[in-house]
């Protein structure tokens, strides 16, 4: 079970063998062009990872404030409504009025 692998790394062009064949027999040298792949310029991923994080940090903080905010809002209008269907409270002869009725 012979199989074709390419070797890992970088490896070298291939020359064909009559090139090869007759460079040697002439004396020619044989120039290989090498095209190179990298860009000049600023890596842009390498900077916009990072501040795509922090994006996502503070805006996820962000809903998180407003998320809490709701949740308060939503307790503080349910223990109104609560506090003034109860009425006043009584234990032992004390009565707490828990709310200012809309007569007084």
């Amino acid at each position: 079970m012979d199989h074709h692998r390419t070797p890992p790394g970088t490896i070298a062009p291939h020359i064909p063998a009559d090139a090869y064949r007759r460079a040697q027999a002439t004396g020619q040298p044989v120039v290989v062009v090498v095209h190179d792949t990298t860009t000049a310029g600023i890596p842009w991923r390498r900077l916009l990872i990072p501040f795509a994080i922090a994006g996502a940090t503070v805006a996820g903080g962000w809903g998180l404030v407003a998320a809490l905010c709701a949740l308060l809002d939503t307790v503080a209008h349910t223990a109104t409504v609560i506090v003034g269907a109860a009425g006043p409270i009584g234990i032992g002869g004390i009565t707490l009025k828990l709310a200012r009725s809309k007569g007084a």
